[in-house]
């Protein structure tokens, strides 16, 4: 299976991990709740998992302006 890592406002690919590296006991996703999941999770076309997450760029620019955070799309 194939894991992409991109960032949840900016969609920049954050990196990739394939094959049985990407086993998601090995990586802790399956630590997370079923809510968690739900929110950090999807799913790509081609069936590849999609783990969304924040990139330095946005981290900074959320930390700055808090109140992007309430925008459906706060960067882009």
């Amino acid at each position: 299976m194939k894991l992409n890592y991109v960032c949840r406002y900016c969609r920049m690919k954050l990196g990739e991990i394939d094959g049985s590296a990407a086993d998601e006991s090995r990586l802790g996703l399956r630590s997370l709740t079923p809510e968690e999941r739900e929110d950090i999770i999807t799913y790509d076309s081609a069936g590849g998992m999609v783990v969304n997450l924040i990139c330095d760029y946005c981290r900074e620019a959320l930390e700055i302006h808090p109140e992007l955070a309430l925008a459906p799309s706060p960067l882009q």
